[in-house]
């Protein structure tokens, strides 16, 4: 599993690739944390096209960056989200909440 961060400003796109599990989510959160906390975006991108799968953890995944980001006065989009993934979250209801496109 891996993350990474580009962009620029205070726009910021990180991408997850690999598998977002119970095994990984609490690695995934810190890290997502530190380069929200670092780089004060205004604009987040969460970029699942890299995932092959997900399951309940990555809804803690995804809701802990969008309210890290909300904290700052941000906003958080989700993309490319692969079909198996999108079942997931859109299960928990989270398309109310954040921006998926």
């Amino acid at each position: 599993m891996g993350l990474t961060c580009t962009g620029e400003g205070r726009d910021i796109r990180i991408a997850l690739e690999g598998e977002v599990d119970h095994h990984q989510a609490r690695r995934l959160m810190e890290q997502t944390d530190r380069e929200i906390d670092r780089r004060l975006p205004k604009r987040v991108v969460l970029d699942l096209g890299g995932v092959t799968f997900m399951d309940s953890s990555g809804i803690a995944v995804l809701l802990r960056a969008y309210k890290r980001t909300v904290e700052l006065g941000g906003a958080l989009t989700v993309r490319n989200v692969p079909e198996q993934a999108d079942k997931v979250l859109r299960a928990a209801g989270l398309e109310r909440i954040i921006r998926f496109e």
